[in-house]
């Protein structure tokens, strides 16, 4: 049986290849702080343009974005931002 594709070399390269960038969170366009704990709601995640539940791929760079882990669970699985967007204007 195979294991969490997340767990594999080409994920983690790409995940630390995005967060690099320091790009700002796509979803609401607020800088990451790159020093916050994996847990923090405001700390970086990857996101997927094209989520994976709906046919995106998991390790194509063109579909991967830098996101809060809030406003990336915000999202969840649907292809709008208009939720993210309305729950970022609280800041």
């Amino acid at each position: 049986m195979a294991g969490n594709p997340r767990n594999g070399r080409p994920y983690r390269r790409l995940v630390a290849a995005v967060k690099a960038m320091r790009q700002p969170c796509w979803l609401c366009g607020h800088d990451i702080p790159p020093s916050l704990d994996a847990r923090h709601p405001l700390s970086f995640t990857l996101d997927h343009v094209v989520p994976l539940s709906r046919g995106g791929s998991l390790l194509d760079p063109a579909n991967a974005r830098s996101a809060h882990r809030r406003c990336n669970s915000a999202r969840g699985n649907r292809s709008t931002t208009a939720a993210v967007t309305r729950h970022s204007r609280r800041w």
